[in-house]
């Protein structure tokens, strides 16, 4: 499959043919797809909310007035779910939102996403990320391969003169091959790639795509 060249600059350099990537007919991964991307967002949750229950709220230890004859409705606590300040009924409590997904689903799903993005033209690839430490060098690199949307940048390893000047650009992200996240394939407009950050993905993805 044919992906996009770029330079250093953002100029355009033409495209390459990349062995190797996955190739999907039909719908094959796209529920796996689905199923990691939303236990992904699942296991990030803190899971950390909670409400006190009448019996746990401080105070309400005296009948707030006689049973009868104040013409007032009957009220037997201050701390009743109908009182202002009084306790919360069947509000959250901690729990772990966490879902597990197996390794095959997992390998399906990412051999699946990083196709569907090479299919509708997401990926493009550099050589290298040969930048001098400023935000400058990083912006004219990104913004010249994609003006406009949130962008993922990906190398294999990243310097630290590549991390300084991009790292502080708005609406770009950076994230190395073996870390990336299904998620992170699917939530961004552009995916900016280096040669060796691709080959990384290739072999990540081969285990998925059979």
């Amino acid at each position: 499959m044919k992906l996009k060249l770029f330079n250093n600059d953002g100029s355009a350099n033409g495209e390459a043919e990349f062995e190797g990537l996955p190739v999907f007919e039909d719908d094959k991964g796209v529920q796996a797809v689905k199923e990691v991307v939303v236990a992904q967002a699942a296991n990030n949750r803190q899971g950390s909310a909670s409400t006190k229950t009448r019996g746990e709220v401080r105070g309400g230890g005296k009948k707030p007035w006689r049973q009868k004859g104040t013409g007032r409705a009957r009220a037997g606590s201050n701390r009743s779910p109908i009182w202002v300040g009084g306790g919360i009924v069947f509000g959250p409590r901690p729990r772990d939102y966490s879902k597990k997904i197996n390794k095959k689903v997992k390998s399906l799903a990412f051999s699946r996403a990083l196709f569907d993005r090479v299919a509708d033209e997401s990926i493009v690839v550099i050589e290298s990320l040969d930048l001098a430490p400023k935000a400058k060098e990083g912006s004219k690199l990104v913004r010249g391969i994609a003006p406009e949307g949130k962008v993922l940048v990906i190398d294999k390893e990243f310097s630290d003169t590549a991390i300084l000047a991009l790292r502080n650009l708005a609406g770009v992200a950076l994230e190395e091959a073996p870390y990336i996240s299904v998620t992170e394939l699917c939530q961004f407009k552009t995916i900016i790639a280096t040669r060796a950050a691709l080959e990384a993905l290739i072999e990540r993805a081969k285990g998925g795509s059979k």
